[in-house]
Protein backbone atom coordinates (compact mmCIF):
# COMPACT_ATOMS: atom_id res chain seq x y z
CA UNK A 1 0.00 0.00 0.00
CA UNK A 2 1.60 3.71 -1.33
CA UNK A 3 2.23 5.72 1.87
CA UNK A 4 0.80 9.56 1.56
CA UNK A 5 3.12 12.40 2.13
CA UNK A 6 3.23 16.16 1.25
CA UNK A 7 4.86 16.50 -2.05
CA UNK A 8 8.06 18.17 -1.59
CA UNK A 9 9.84 19.43 -4.67
CA UNK A 10 13.81 18.76 -5.82
CA UNK A 11 14.57 20.62 -8.72
CA UNK A 12 12.31 19.31 -11.00
CA UNK A 13 11.52 15.65 -9.14
CA UNK A 14 8.86 15.43 -6.72
CA UNK A 15 9.24 12.97 -3.77
CA UNK A 16 5.46 11.77 -2.84
CA UNK A 17 4.54 11.16 -6.28
CA UNK A 18 4.69 7.29 -5.89
CA UNK A 19 7.95 7.17 -7.88
CA UNK A 20 11.27 6.33 -5.46
CA UNK A 21 14.31 8.09 -6.95
CA UNK A 22 17.66 6.58 -6.83
CA UNK A 23 20.81 8.16 -5.52
CA UNK A 24 24.65 8.33 -4.53
CA UNK A 25 27.34 10.41 -3.10
CA UNK A 26 30.67 10.52 -3.79
CA UNK A 27 33.25 9.11 -2.52
CA UNK A 28 36.56 11.55 -4.16
CA UNK A 29 37.86 14.26 -1.79
CA UNK A 30 36.31 17.50 -1.82
CA UNK A 31 39.54 18.84 -2.25
CA UNK A 32 39.34 17.35 -5.82
CA UNK A 33 37.06 19.07 -7.81
CA UNK A 34 38.02 17.74 -11.37
CA UNK A 35 37.57 14.53 -9.54
CA UNK A 36 34.32 15.08 -7.84
CA UNK A 37 32.82 16.07 -11.76
CA UNK A 38 33.98 13.33 -13.57
CA UNK A 39 32.71 11.24 -10.72
CA UNK A 40 28.67 12.91 -10.80
CA UNK A 41 29.02 12.76 -14.33
CA UNK A 42 30.08 8.68 -14.28
CA UNK A 43 26.71 8.42 -11.65
CA UNK A 44 24.51 10.63 -13.55
CA UNK A 45 25.10 8.03 -16.92
CA UNK A 46 24.90 5.13 -14.73
CA UNK A 47 21.20 6.13 -13.47
CA UNK A 48 21.63 8.20 -10.76
CA UNK A 49 18.65 10.35 -10.03
CA UNK A 50 20.19 12.79 -7.15
CA UNK A 51 23.99 12.78 -6.41
CA UNK A 52 25.27 14.48 -2.60
CA UNK A 53 28.46 15.72 -2.27
CA UNK A 54 30.31 16.42 1.23
CA UNK A 55 31.07 19.55 2.15
CA UNK A 56 32.91 19.97 5.36
CA UNK A 57 34.54 23.16 4.69
CA UNK A 58 34.09 26.60 2.45
CA UNK A 59 36.76 25.66 0.01
CA UNK A 60 34.40 22.99 -0.37
CA UNK A 61 31.74 25.22 -1.88
CA UNK A 62 33.46 25.70 -5.03
CA UNK A 63 32.36 21.92 -5.67
CA UNK A 64 28.83 22.95 -6.51
CA UNK A 65 28.76 25.56 -9.47
CA UNK A 66 31.46 23.25 -10.64
CA UNK A 67 29.55 19.91 -10.56
CA UNK A 68 25.85 21.98 -11.43
CA UNK A 69 27.66 22.87 -14.92
CA UNK A 70 28.53 19.00 -15.58
CA UNK A 71 25.10 17.41 -14.49
CA UNK A 72 21.86 17.93 -15.18
CA UNK A 73 20.22 15.49 -11.97
CA UNK A 74 20.16 17.47 -8.32
CA UNK A 75 22.71 18.29 -5.99
CA UNK A 76 22.56 17.65 -2.31
CA UNK A 77 25.03 19.36 -0.03
CA UNK A 78 25.97 16.84 2.74
CA UNK A 79 26.63 19.38 5.92
CA UNK A 80 27.42 19.00 9.42
CA UNK A 81 27.37 21.47 12.28
CA UNK A 82 28.29 24.83 10.66
CA UNK A 83 25.25 26.47 9.42
CA UNK A 84 27.09 28.77 7.35
CA UNK A 85 28.02 25.96 4.80
CA UNK A 86 24.67 25.42 4.16
CA UNK A 87 23.69 29.43 3.46
CA UNK A 88 26.92 29.47 1.17
CA UNK A 89 25.92 26.49 -0.64
CA UNK A 90 22.73 27.63 -0.78
CA UNK A 91 24.28 31.08 -2.69
CA UNK A 92 26.54 28.33 -4.92
CA UNK A 93 23.19 27.25 -6.02
CA UNK A 94 23.18 23.73 -4.16
CA UNK A 95 19.47 22.02 -4.59
CA UNK A 96 19.02 20.31 -1.76
CA UNK A 97 20.55 20.44 1.68
CA UNK A 98 21.46 17.39 4.28
CA UNK A 99 21.79 18.82 7.68
CA UNK A 100 20.21 18.28 11.01
CA UNK A 101 19.07 21.55 12.35
CA UNK A 102 19.51 20.31 15.83
CA UNK A 103 23.60 20.09 15.43
CA UNK A 104 23.58 23.54 14.04
CA UNK A 105 23.59 25.89 16.95
CA UNK A 106 20.78 27.83 18.45
CA UNK A 107 17.40 29.22 17.30
CA UNK A 108 18.90 32.10 15.22
CA UNK A 109 20.76 29.70 12.90
CA UNK A 110 18.22 27.07 12.52
CA UNK A 111 15.76 30.08 11.13
CA UNK A 112 18.36 31.17 9.36
CA UNK A 113 19.05 28.06 7.28
CA UNK A 114 14.82 28.02 7.16
CA UNK A 115 14.64 30.96 5.63
CA UNK A 116 17.12 30.82 3.04
CA UNK A 117 16.28 27.24 1.81
CA UNK A 118 12.55 28.73 2.05
CA UNK A 119 13.44 31.91 -0.44
CA UNK A 120 15.28 29.80 -2.93
CA UNK A 121 12.94 26.59 -3.11
CA UNK A 122 15.34 24.16 -1.64
CA UNK A 123 14.35 21.18 0.45
CA UNK A 124 16.27 19.71 3.91
CA UNK A 125 16.79 16.68 4.26
CA UNK A 126 16.87 15.45 8.06
CA UNK A 127 19.59 12.90 8.14
CA UNK A 128 19.33 10.95 11.76
CA UNK A 129 22.16 7.86 11.68
CA UNK A 130 22.50 6.09 14.76
CA UNK A 131 25.79 7.04 15.65
CA UNK A 132 25.09 10.40 15.59
CA UNK A 133 22.17 11.38 17.72
CA UNK A 134 21.64 13.92 20.21
CA UNK A 135 23.15 13.57 23.63
CA UNK A 136 19.62 14.49 25.25
CA UNK A 137 18.13 11.39 23.00
CA UNK A 138 20.84 8.97 23.43
CA UNK A 139 20.93 9.65 27.28
CA UNK A 140 17.37 9.12 27.46
CA UNK A 141 17.13 5.53 25.22
CA UNK A 142 20.84 4.57 26.18
CA UNK A 143 21.37 3.47 22.79
CA UNK A 144 20.47 4.00 19.63
CA UNK A 145 17.34 2.32 19.45
CA UNK A 146 14.72 2.37 16.83
CA UNK A 147 12.22 5.08 19.35
CA UNK A 148 15.42 7.19 20.06
CA UNK A 149 16.04 7.25 15.93
CA UNK A 150 12.06 8.06 15.52
CA UNK A 151 12.40 10.92 17.93
CA UNK A 152 15.39 12.43 16.47
CA UNK A 153 13.47 12.79 13.53
CA UNK A 154 10.53 13.65 15.14
CA UNK A 155 12.87 16.31 17.26
CA UNK A 156 14.61 18.03 14.35
CA UNK A 157 11.30 18.22 12.08
CA UNK A 158 9.89 20.54 14.58
CA UNK A 159 12.57 22.89 15.00
CA UNK A 160 12.03 23.41 11.35
CA UNK A 161 8.41 23.43 11.30
CA UNK A 162 8.59 26.24 14.08
CA UNK A 163 9.96 28.44 11.58
CA UNK A 164 7.00 27.51 9.01
CA UNK A 165 9.18 25.20 7.45
CA UNK A 166 7.75 22.02 5.59
CA UNK A 167 9.69 20.81 2.47
CA UNK A 168 11.58 18.09 4.57
CA UNK A 169 12.62 14.25 3.57
CA UNK A 170 13.65 12.49 6.51
CA UNK A 171 16.18 9.38 7.19
CA UNK A 172 16.71 7.40 9.35
CA UNK A 173 20.13 5.55 9.10
CA UNK A 174 21.33 2.41 11.21
CA UNK A 175 23.98 -0.08 10.54
CA UNK A 176 21.34 -2.38 11.96
CA UNK A 177 18.96 -3.77 9.61
CA UNK A 178 16.25 -4.64 12.28
CA UNK A 179 16.62 -1.46 13.87
CA UNK A 180 16.37 0.50 10.61
CA UNK A 181 12.94 -1.15 9.02
CA UNK A 182 11.72 -0.42 12.57
CA UNK A 183 12.36 2.85 12.93
CA UNK A 184 11.41 3.72 9.52
CA UNK A 185 8.17 1.88 10.28
CA UNK A 186 7.12 3.56 13.52
CA UNK A 187 8.12 7.04 11.80
CA UNK A 188 5.80 6.56 8.99
CA UNK A 189 2.78 6.45 11.31
CA UNK A 190 4.03 9.54 13.23
CA UNK A 191 4.53 11.87 10.15
CA UNK A 192 4.04 12.75 6.79
CA UNK A 193 7.11 14.21 5.08
CA UNK A 194 8.89 11.47 2.46
CA UNK A 195 11.41 9.66 3.22
CA UNK A 196 14.85 8.73 2.54
CA UNK A 197 15.82 4.89 2.73
CA UNK A 198 19.15 3.65 3.37
CA UNK A 199 21.32 0.92 5.78
CA UNK A 200 24.24 2.65 6.77
CA UNK A 201 27.66 1.58 6.94
CA UNK A 202 26.56 -1.50 5.43
CA UNK A 203 29.83 -2.78 4.43
CA UNK A 204 31.26 -4.01 1.56
CA UNK A 205 29.12 -4.58 -2.02
CA UNK A 206 28.61 -7.96 -1.51
CA UNK A 207 27.14 -7.96 2.36
CA UNK A 208 26.50 -4.92 1.78
CA UNK A 209 23.70 -5.58 -1.25
CA UNK A 210 22.36 -7.92 0.83
CA UNK A 211 21.53 -5.94 3.85
CA UNK A 212 20.52 -2.73 1.80
CA UNK A 213 18.25 -5.30 0.22
CA UNK A 214 16.23 -6.88 2.92
CA UNK A 215 16.63 -2.95 4.95
CA UNK A 216 15.30 -0.70 1.89
CA UNK A 217 13.40 -3.98 0.48
CA UNK A 218 11.63 -4.71 3.27
CA UNK A 219 10.16 -1.30 3.77
CA UNK A 220 9.38 -0.41 -0.17
CA UNK A 221 7.33 -3.93 -0.20
CA UNK A 222 5.35 -2.09 2.85
CA UNK A 223 4.47 0.95 0.35
CA UNK A 224 6.94 3.19 2.88
CA UNK A 225 9.65 4.98 0.91
CA UNK A 226 10.47 7.89 -1.46
CA UNK A 227 14.10 7.31 -2.50
CA UNK A 228 16.91 4.94 -1.63
CA UNK A 229 20.58 5.15 -1.58
CA UNK A 230 22.76 1.55 -1.00
CA UNK A 231 25.87 2.19 0.84
CA UNK A 232 28.79 0.23 0.04
CA UNK A 233 31.74 0.58 0.28
CA UNK A 234 32.93 -0.01 -3.14
CA UNK A 235 32.78 2.63 -6.12
CA UNK A 236 29.62 4.69 -6.23
CA UNK A 237 28.28 3.58 -9.69
CA UNK A 238 28.09 -0.04 -8.13
CA UNK A 239 25.57 1.20 -5.98
CA UNK A 240 23.49 2.52 -8.62
CA UNK A 241 23.01 -0.48 -9.97
CA UNK A 242 22.23 -2.28 -6.64
CA UNK A 243 19.72 0.18 -6.07
CA UNK A 244 18.22 -0.76 -9.73
CA UNK A 245 18.15 -4.20 -9.13
CA UNK A 246 16.28 -3.31 -5.63
CA UNK A 247 13.58 -1.80 -7.53
CA UNK A 248 13.24 -4.21 -10.42
CA UNK A 249 12.95 -7.05 -7.98
CA UNK A 250 9.95 -5.51 -6.12
CA UNK A 251 8.57 -4.12 -9.81
CA UNK A 252 9.18 -0.80 -9.12
CA UNK A 253 11.39 -0.01 -12.46
CA UNK A 254 8.61 0.27 -14.50
CA UNK A 255 10.43 1.12 -17.84
CA UNK A 256 13.27 -1.56 -16.97
CA UNK A 257 13.51 -5.61 -17.96
CA UNK A 258 13.80 -8.08 -15.26
CA UNK A 259 15.46 -11.40 -16.05
CA UNK A 260 14.55 -14.93 -14.55
CA UNK A 261 17.05 -17.97 -14.97
CA UNK A 262 17.29 -21.58 -13.18
CA UNK A 263 20.17 -22.40 -10.80
CA UNK A 264 20.89 -25.25 -13.26
CA UNK A 265 20.85 -29.10 -12.47
CA UNK A 266 22.07 -32.50 -13.61
CA UNK A 267 19.56 -32.10 -16.61
CA UNK A 268 21.62 -29.01 -18.05
CA UNK A 269 23.57 -29.71 -21.16
CA UNK A 270 24.24 -25.65 -21.89
CA UNK A 271 26.48 -23.43 -20.30
CA UNK A 272 23.35 -21.11 -18.35
CA UNK A 273 25.70 -19.51 -16.43
CA UNK A 274 27.38 -17.85 -19.19
CA UNK A 275 24.10 -17.76 -20.79
CA UNK A 276 22.33 -15.96 -18.71
CA UNK A 277 25.33 -13.78 -17.46
CA UNK A 278 25.55 -12.52 -21.29
CA UNK A 279 21.85 -12.01 -21.53
CA UNK A 280 21.76 -10.13 -18.49
CA UNK A 281 24.51 -8.08 -20.19
CA UNK A 282 22.93 -6.96 -22.85
CA UNK A 283 19.47 -6.15 -20.96
CA UNK A 284 21.22 -3.44 -19.25
CA UNK A 285 20.58 -1.42 -22.28
CA UNK A 286 17.27 -2.55 -22.87
CA UNK A 287 14.45 -0.34 -21.93
CA UNK A 288 11.16 -2.15 -21.69
CA UNK A 289 9.28 -3.55 -18.77
CA UNK A 290 9.41 -7.05 -19.90
CA UNK A 291 10.22 -10.44 -18.08
CA UNK A 292 13.05 -12.50 -20.17
CA UNK A 293 13.87 -16.07 -18.76
CA UNK A 294 16.78 -17.86 -19.34
CA UNK A 295 16.45 -21.58 -18.74
CA UNK A 296 18.44 -24.91 -18.62
CA UNK A 297 15.83 -27.27 -19.54
CA UNK A 298 13.78 -27.84 -22.34
CA UNK A 299 11.78 -29.94 -21.43
CA UNK A 300 10.60 -28.16 -17.82
CA UNK A 301 12.31 -24.32 -19.13
CA UNK A 302 9.05 -23.08 -21.15
CA UNK A 303 6.40 -24.46 -18.70
CA UNK A 304 8.27 -22.95 -15.33
CA UNK A 305 8.66 -19.80 -17.18
CA UNK A 306 4.99 -19.47 -18.76
CA UNK A 307 5.24 -16.05 -17.13
CA UNK A 308 7.97 -14.44 -18.84
CA UNK A 309 7.63 -12.35 -21.93
CA UNK A 310 9.77 -13.96 -23.96
CA UNK A 311 12.95 -16.79 -23.02
CA UNK A 312 14.93 -19.48 -24.04
CA UNK A 313 15.63 -22.83 -23.04
CA UNK A 314 18.89 -24.69 -23.39
CA UNK A 315 19.05 -27.96 -24.72
CA UNK A 316 22.19 -30.16 -25.86
CA UNK A 317 24.01 -27.87 -28.09
CA UNK A 318 20.79 -25.76 -28.95
CA UNK A 319 18.26 -23.99 -27.27
CA UNK A 320 14.44 -23.24 -28.34
CA UNK A 321 13.06 -19.18 -28.17
CA UNK A 322 9.45 -18.92 -26.95
CA UNK A 323 7.12 -16.38 -26.07
CA UNK A 324 4.34 -16.26 -22.79
CA UNK A 325 5.42 -20.39 -22.91
CA UNK A 326 4.83 -20.84 -26.76
CA UNK A 327 7.61 -22.52 -28.48
CA UNK A 328 8.37 -20.41 -31.38
CA UNK A 329 12.08 -22.16 -32.85
CA UNK A 330 15.13 -23.99 -32.31
CA UNK A 331 18.17 -22.01 -32.25
CA UNK A 332 22.17 -23.14 -32.18
CA UNK A 333 23.68 -22.01 -28.93
CA UNK A 334 26.22 -19.80 -30.48
CA UNK A 335 23.15 -17.89 -32.11
CA UNK A 336 20.33 -17.87 -29.46
CA UNK A 337 21.35 -14.99 -27.63
CA UNK A 338 21.37 -12.39 -31.27
CA UNK A 339 18.17 -14.63 -31.89
CA UNK A 340 16.49 -13.84 -28.85
CA UNK A 341 17.13 -9.91 -28.72
CA UNK A 342 16.19 -9.67 -32.35
CA UNK A 343 13.04 -10.97 -30.94
CA UNK A 344 12.90 -8.23 -28.46
CA UNK A 345 13.81 -5.84 -30.59
CA UNK A 346 10.38 -6.60 -31.95
CA UNK A 347 8.35 -6.17 -29.07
Amino acid sequence: MERKTIPVRLKDLTFGNGKIYIQSMLNVPSTDIAGSVAQAVELEQAGCEIVRAAIPDKAAVQLIPKIKEAVSIPLVADIHFDYRLALESLEAGIDKIRINPGNIGDEDRIKAVATACANKGVPIRIGVNGGSLEKHILAKYGAPTADALVESGLYNAQLLEKFGFDQIVISLKSSNVHTMIEAYRKLAEQCVYPLHLGVTEAGTERMGLIKSSIGIGSLLADGIGDTIRVSLTADPVREIAAARDILKALDLCPDAPQIVSCPTCGRTRIDLISLANRVEERLASVKKPIKVAVMGCVVNGPGEAREADIGIAGGDGCAILFKKGEILRKVPEEQIVDELFAEIEKM
